[in-house]
Order: structure tokens, then sequence, then C-alpha cells
């Protein structure tokens, strides 16, 4: 029979990798805060559960797609609307894998919690954007037992590829360390992008011009198309960037650790998010590059 599984948070991201579960024949269950989010997945054979509990209690594998470390822990280590504590729902013998970007204490405490009621724990989070997720692309950096993770390809192949990197909380070393290149890469596209368009370049055929060559990323190609239409809507939210960006850091002050282009990458997103809100793509660095370049000017001609 196949193993069940039980996903908490069907967001952006979570949505797909339910879908993509549920489609490779793995019996999934979901739950979200918002129901109606939850139940659009019922049409891909996917049940939905009334509270995170539940969800966990009868699962095999349950994966956490949530925003965040605190997040996280007040969804599945505290009581729920049923008066369960989902974790505590959870059999001896399943697994409990974190996708979320969390601290790496957090999750070490996760783990070690979860240990002593007899269920498995891997850190995994993940990097790909709602593209990943939407087709089954993502990178995923596991931190956990080795002969866990492997007993778990099944599970992890719908959603990407899977890499195990060491014990527990590696996984999260993994990814903030893939959010120092990729907040770097977007900030760099943006200023470079910037600096062609104010000398009379076209952004688009800048952009088709560098692809293929040494400047070439995924940022550049995904990303930059979405500079180039200034379509900031959400795939991965800028406010995420600078969360992670600043757990980061908070790792590397506790260490003795200073890192330059980490301090600025955070920089710039936090006065992104400071001047612009919060609900826009990452992409739109590009908004915070054209004003401290070029003051107010980019706001005076409307640039939405």
């Amino acid at each position: 029979m196949p193993r069940t599984v039980a996903l908490i948070g069907t967001g952006i991201m979570g949505a797909h990798m339910a879908r993509r579960l549920a489609q490779a024949g793995l019996p999934t269950t979901v739950w979200n805060r918002d129901r109606g989010k939850a139940e659009t997945l019922t049409q891909y054979g996917v049940s939905t559960a009334d509270t995170p509990s539940a969800a966990c209690a009868s699962a095999d594998v349950v994966i956490v797609m949530l925003s965040n470390g605190p997040v996280v822990e007040e969804v599945m280590f505290s009581a729920d609307a049923a008066g369960r504590v989902p974790v505590e729902a959870m059999r001896k013998g399943a697994t409990l894998i974190v996708m979320s970007s969390i601290p790496v204490e957090t999750c070490q405490a996760q783990a070690q919690r979860c240990a002593a009621r007899g269920v498995g724990y891997l850190d995994a989070p993940v990097s790909g954007g709602e593209p990943g997720a939407r087709d089954g692309t993502l990178a995923i950096m596991a931190g956990g037992d080795a002969a866990l993770v492997e007993s778990l390809a099944d599970v992890f192949a719908p959603m990407g590829r899977v890499t195990r990197i060491g014990p527990v909380g590696t996984g999260q070393m993994t990814k903030l360390s893939n959010q120092i290149i990729v907040g770097a890469t977007m900030a760099a596209v943006a200023e470079a992008m910037h600096f062609a368009t104010q000398g009379g370049a076209d952004p688009a055929a800048w952009r088709t011009a560098l692809m293929g060559g040494f400047a070439d990323s995924k940022i550049l190609n995904l990303h930059g198309q979405r500079m180039v239409e200034r379509n900031f809507v959400p795939g991965g939210p800028a406010e995420y960037q600078l969360k992670d960006m600043r757990t980061a850091q908070a790792w590397a002050e506790k260490n003795g650790l200073k890192f330059t282009l980490l301090d600025c990458v955070e920089d710039m997103f936090s006065r992104l998010i400071e001047r612009f809100g919060t609900g826009l793509d990452v992409s739109a660095i590009m908004r915070e590059v054209e004003r401290s370049a070029g003051g107010q000017e980019a706001e005076k001609k409307g640039k939405p």
C-alpha cells in the first residue's frame, strides 16, 4: 500500500506540492488556515482535514509548508481547535518533514521533541519557487538521518530532487546559503538592468543578449522576465526573502561572524519592504534599485 501523506499549509507552493503528491498516487490529506484554499485541491483527489491534528493522526509522513518558524511551532507543537497537539497526534514510526525555512536551532529542538515520541524528523527546505513546486523540480535540501531520507524517495520524487546534506539543521543552513545567492543575484540583475536601460538599452533585448553568457542564471531568465514585464505579483514573496536574510544574520551574529554581502542584501530588501510594503515578488527589488539609483525619479514617472 502507498504510504499516506499529510501536508500542512497549502499556500503558493504547498498547494502545488499536495497536488503532485496526490497525482503520484500517494493518498494525501491537507490542512490550511483558509479552508477554501485547501478545498480547491479536492479535484485532484486530495482530502481536507478540519484540524492539523486530524490530518496528522493517520499519516505515515507529515509535510509542513508554513511561512516561518514561529508559525510552524504554533501549528505543529501547540494544541489546535480540537484540543490536540498535532505532533502528539502522529503515530510512532511516522516522519515529520519540515519543508518551511526556519531557524537552525528551531528545527534541531523540534527533532529532539519528535525523537522522544518515536517520530522521525527531517528539515528539508526547498528552492525553486512556485514554478519548481508546480512542475515538481524543487531543489530539496534535507538534513537528518541518511537512511530516513533514502527511505522517503517516493515522497520526495513528485516534488523535486532531494539531496541529503548532513544532520538535522544542515538543510536549513543550505537553504540560508541559497538565499544569500538568490538575494544577491536578484539585486545584481535588477541593478544591471536599470544601469543598462538608463543608457538607452531595451530591457527585453538586454536580457536576451545576456542569456547563454557568463551572466546567465535562472534568476536572469525567470525573474529578469518579471522585471522586464514589471510583473511583481508574488511567486516568492519579498518578505520571505527578507525573513531568511535576517535568520542568516542572526545565526552569523550568534557564531561571531559578519558577512558584508549578506548585510548589504538584507538592507536592500528591508528598504524595499519599508518603502513599498509587503505582497510583492522578490523581483520587485527592481523598484528599490530604481529608487535608490535615481532618487524619487522612478516614483515621479509613476512606475508600478
